[in-house]
């Protein structure tokens, strides 16, 4: 019975894994896209993408005491995101880099991070109201770096449905959590309504209500 058990979670820790790397490329590609957009240079790509790719995850190995965070000991994120940075270099004239790609890769990256976020945070014993806040965290933070580094207001702090989408996708993965859900149903039904919420925003211009000054 517990090597079955621990087969599962080997299984679940390579999913999350893969989830992550993925989450890694996608975030990254929106990172070198949006250097592009803004006349980078080759170095800077692959700096904003590896920052965009990473700093979401690194935030959330350090808030959770796994130290030093995976990015930086597992050369697969620096390869991932230096990868992303010259696929967009050198066929950026292909990829719609003005338009809504960056929006979509963003979407992804932003649900792939909160799910695995969230799942990582239960596993280090956090409860579920913070594993799902530290998600949210986790998929925002490189949204953020990247908005920040090329000088525009992070997505967060705008009106479009973004932190709110990644808090949907963390309470989807502690809902299946609390009702013992393997672990990878609500970490696939948390990344499809996330993507959905937000690329519904981006299409449908979705948003929260916008305080209005008094004229």
């Amino acid at each position: 019975m517990s090597s079955v058990l621990t087969e599962g979670q080997h299984l679940l820790g390579a999913f999350a894994v893969v989830l992550d790397l993925v989450g890694t490329f996608v975030f990254a590609l929106s990172g070198a896209a949006a250097g592009v957009k803004n006349r980078f240079d080759l170095f800077g790509l692959m700096v904003l993408a590896f920052a965009t790719g990473n700093a979401g995850g690194i935030t959330r190995d350090l808030l959770i005491g796994a130290v030093p965070p995976a990015a930086l000991t597992n050369l697969q994120y620096l390869w991932i995101s230096i990868f992303a940075a010259l696929a967009v270099f050198f066929w950026y004239r292909k990829i719609d880099v003005q338009g809504k790609l960056v929006l979509c890769l963003d979407a992804a990256g932003l649900a792939l991070f909160a799910v695995t976020g969230t799942e990582k945070a239960l596993a280090a014993g956090l409860n579920p109201v913070m594993a799902a806040l530290l998600g949210m965290l986790t998929g925002i933070g490189g949204g953020m770096i990247r908005d920040v580094l090329v000088n525009q207001t992070p997505a967060v702090l705008q009106s479009d449905l973004y932190a709110v989408a990644a808090l949907a996708a963390g309470a989807t993965v502690v809902v299946g959590h609390l009702l013992h859900l393997p672990s990878f149903v609500g970490m696939l039904v948390g990344l499809a309504l996330c993507l959905g919420v937000r690329l519904m925003a981006i299409l449908r211009g979705w948003h929260l209500p916008i305080a209005r000054p008094s004229q």
